[in-house]
């Protein structure tokens, strides 16, 4: 028998508890290495009885364990080996975060969320949930939903990394559910990073699907202002230029401010040049006066990275319809390169 299998026999809810707690000590040291995560990973029931330990009755093993097991995940090299059916990872974090009880949910959705950054992760996950991602994106917008303080920030990172399968994006996008709508709250929530960021993430990759432009756009879901309002500032308009912008843009007042994270900056301004993929969704923009925001975003903005994607979607606004001469830009064959490219650029994937 090796250190290891000999090791993993002590990761039971029935050790004594320090026993337990030294083993459990080496494995959470191990999870450390690359060395060290392939030696637990290659032994039978690690995975499994680190799993069962979630639930000891000791918190301190409970959150050891807890440790490990995202230590072990955010190694994508084994991301293969831990979502096989044997393991039961993916079971065991989605029973963990159904329950509002139980405390360390929090860690569960990190689990998942480095699990489904991979291709193969993100379909096992999403095999798993089936029908049922819409009672976890229920879970999720019900902000007390967990009894123990958890707040589930993480989910939006699972959410993000599930929209870039396209039956996901189809899921979502279904007028008959309330998916989307529920989720496009989030793009301007104040508490938490993790989830404005993942949010958009999956917004941007919805944004690819151009044959739902109109949806995304319609009162149902209201994107654009979701969108546009994390990158308004309190610059004044005179009243012409107010009465175009979408309501919830206008007369933000002196103390609005933009949306910190450079990244989601970026983000936000990639999901709307997305939307300027099809005709539709330029004339829409031009017509809610998206220009004096970016205008004055373009004022604003220092970071070179954000300034190339507003200056490109710039770009596309201010043109005339007969100047892009293409009704999508995404399923033209004649297209000018230097817009095809930058297109390109942002596709989903995994």
């Amino acid at each position: 028998m090796s250190e290891i299998e000999e090791l993993s026999q002590f990761l039971t809810l029935e050790t004594r508890l320090d026993v337990k707690a030294l083993a459990l000590q080496q494995t959470l040291g191990l999870t450390g290495t690359a060395d060290g995560r392939q030696m637990l990973i290659n032994t039978p029931c690690v995975v499994k009885n680190l799993c069962k330990l979630l639930n000891d009755y000791q918190k301190s093993v409970a959150k050891d364990a807890s440790l490990a097991l995202i230590n072990l995940s955010a190694d994508e090299d084994l991301t293969s080996t831990l979502v096989t059916e044997g393991t039961e990872i993916i079971e065991n974090m989605l029973n963990i975060i159904t329950n509002p009880e139980h405390e360390l949910a929090d860690p569960a959705c990190m689990v998942l969320s480095n699990l489904s950054r991979t291709k193969l992760g993100s379909e096992r996950l999403f095999q798993t949930m089936g029908e049922k991602l819409e009672k976890y994106i229920d879970i999720f917008c019900q902000e007390k939903y967990n009894k123990k303080g958890a707040r589930l920030h993480y989910l939006a990172a699972v959410f993000s990394n599930l929209s870039q399968i396209p039956a996901v994006r189809s899921y979502i996008l279904d007028p008959s559910r309330t998916c989307l709508q529920r989720l496009v709250s989030f793009t301007d929530y104040k508490d938490s990073t993790t989830r404005r960021g993942g949010i958009l993430g999956l917004i941007k990759n919805c944004c690819f699907e151009t044959d739902h432009h109109d949806f995304l756009l319609s009162d149902a879901v209201d994107l654009l202002p979701k969108l546009l309002l994390p990158l308004a500032g309190p610059e004044e308009f005179d009243e012409e230029d107010n009465d175009k912008l979408p309501i919830d843009l206008q007369y933000l007042g002196e103390e609005k401010t933009r949306e910190q994270d450079p990244d989601i900056r970026k983000m936000l301004l990639e999901a709307l040049t997305q939307l300027c993929a099809t005709k539709y969704g330029r004339e829409y923009l031009r017509s809610k006066n998206t220009y004096v925001i970016l205008r004055e975003l373009h004022k604003w903005e220092k970071n070179d990275n954000v300034l190339a994607v507003l200056e490109h979607l710039v770009n596309i606004v201010i043109r005339f319809e007969h100047e892009i001469g293409y009704d999508n830009l995404k399923k033209e064959v004649e297209v000018p390169e230097e817009i095809t490219e930058k297109f390109n650029a942002l596709e989903p994937a995994l």
